[in-house]
């Protein structure tokens, strides 16, 4: 069988589980940094909570920058052995774990500054290394399957082992590593627990970001490869393949809607570890559970319907039904809070009507995700059609540009605002003055469903339709006949 005919096959199951299995360790890393680095170096080790929010801010701004140029970078690159992604996914995975390993275990003595600045460089290199994994890995998605259905079946087994390397983890890390104890009623507060969490972690990520490449290394011959006579790449050519993906206003409304989109995760993710602690007042087991339980039922029936959904349905209105649901289901129950009609704190219903919320958010954004990283490779055909260049690395890096670059104003945003309110350092749970924990509520709730509305009304401009894809695959199988 020829490489393009094997190349239309239906994926191997193998492949499929390869590859999802690398969004585990991507996930893991940035989902326990986003979610402990600023909880740590602000209630741990005392630094301000501007500069505990500032530092991650200007990391992922940093990085944010290098995911275009990453993109181009790796669409260009030419291998006939090692084709284009995998020699990038082969070279981060110890990079990225030292880095992790570095951000918990910052030297003794350092002044306050001193610590702001091991933090931000450390932070710089987790999320500039995790780049050089994550662009060519996700753009691998979007090369692996050509079918408009099997496309959605690889997105959702990448969506899936993300949820298994952040919710998942962080429960069986809440076990494990952050215990209650007696001296420590929340174990997120234990100052000892970090770097056996680190050490372990750091290895996790090693070995199945390796495991990832290594095993999806059998589908090289098969993926495509830069036009023959292409010029080799240069640094600015990243500018002109930008252009030409915003030319394209199916990949311009994704990205507007993007941008709105996580500015409100943004915020929600910079604050979220304060709400469950200070809010709620959760103990740590009960944080890995809300965190866990929700998005395993979520993630596990995103997982299963969300490619059944696309064979009902056209992709947008998928989209702009779960970019809704997300934007209001976790915002819920700090607004019935305000209102007065939400469980009071340390009552029995309090977490099930948590994780009931949670639950529906989670089952939106695992649809959404896989939606909308579906739709990028359909809008790769199209530009494909159109201008002859085959732009998975820059369509997701682009996409991945603007996550990071709004994640990094939603992130200061709410830490910003939490210095505003004059949240404490070293603050004990059920001792925050009760007008700064309304403040921390309104931050995180109410404030954020607005871009989240917004990022719907914009999805609602994409256009691809599933007779637009059959389309525009004909006239590429076409074209590649006469070649």
């Amino acid at each position: 069988m020829s490489d393009t005919a094997q190349a239309h096959q239906p994926l191997p199951m193998k492949t499929k589980l390869a590859f999802g299995i690398g969004s585990t360790a991507e996930t893991l890393s940035l989902y326990s940094y986003a979610v402990l680095v600023t909880l740590y170096y602000n209630q741990i080790l005392g630094l301000e909570i501007w500069m505990a929010g500032l530092a991650p801010t200007i990391a992922i701004f940093t990085d944010a920058v290098s995911d275009p140029f990453m993109g181009s970078l790796t669409d260009r690159f030419r291998s006939t052995k090692w084709g284009r992604r995998h020699p990038f996914m082969f070279i981060a995975p110890v990079p990225i774990a030292i880095s992790f390993w570095c951000i918990y275990n910052p030297p003794a003595g350092l002044s306050e500054l001193q610590l702001f600045a091991w933090l931000t460089c450390w932070a710089i290199a987790l999320r500039t290394f995790m780049t050089i994994y994550h662009v060519p890995h996700l753009a691998l998605g979007g090369e692996l399957a050509s079918d408009y259905t099997e496309r959605s079946t690889v997105m959702s087994y990448n969506n899936f082992f993300g949820w298994l390397g952040g919710a998942a983890m962080f429960k069986l890390n809440t076990l494990i590593f952050f215990a209650s104890s007696a001296q420590f009623a929340n174990g997120l507060l234990n100052p000892e627990a970090y770097h056996m969490f680190s050490i372990s972690m750091a290895i996790v990520i090693v070995i199945v970001l390796f495991g990832s490449a290594w095993l999806t290394r059998d589908r090289i011959p098969y993926l495509p490869q830069p036009v023959e006579g292409a010029d080799k790449f240069r640094p600015t050519d990243f500018l002109r393949d930008l252009m030409v993906a915003f030319s394209n206003r199916n990949y311009l409304f994704l990205m507007i809607a993007y941008f709105a989109l996580s500015l409100m995760l943004g915020i929600r993710s910079g604050i979220g570890t304060y709400m469950e602690i200070y809010y709620w007042e959760l103990k740590s087991e009960a944080i890995g559970s809300l965190r866990f339980y929700p998005s395993l039922a979520g993630y596990v029936f995103g997982f299963l319907i969300s490619s059944r959904l696309h064979h009902l349905f056209d992709k947008k209105i998928v989209i702009v039904i779960t970019a809704v649901m997300l934007s209001v289901f976790p915002a819920l129950p700090v607004v019935m809070r305000l209102l007065g009609v939400f469980p009071d704190n340390h009552t029995a219903m309090l977490i099930p009507a948590l994780v009931f919320c949670a639950a529906l958010g989670a089952l939106a954004g695992s649809i959404l995700n896989i939606s909308v990283m579906s739709a990028l490779a359909d809008v790769a055909d199209e530009i494909d059609l159109k201008h002859g260049l085959r732009q998975e690395g820059i369509l997701y890096s682009a996409r991945t540009f603007f996550a990071k670059l709004d994640s990094s104003i939603g992130h200061g945003i709410a830490t910003f605002s939490m210095w505003l309110i004059s949240f404490p350092k070293k603050a004990i749970p059920g001792k925050v003055d009760e007008e700064i924990v309304w403040w921390l509520g309104v931050i995180d709730s109410p404030m954020t469903i607005l871009p989240g509305l917004i990022a719907a009304f914009f999805y609602s401009k994409y256009q691809i339709d599933r007779k637009q894809y059959e389309e525009t695959r004909q006239g590429l199988m076409a074209r590649d006949t006469k070649a």
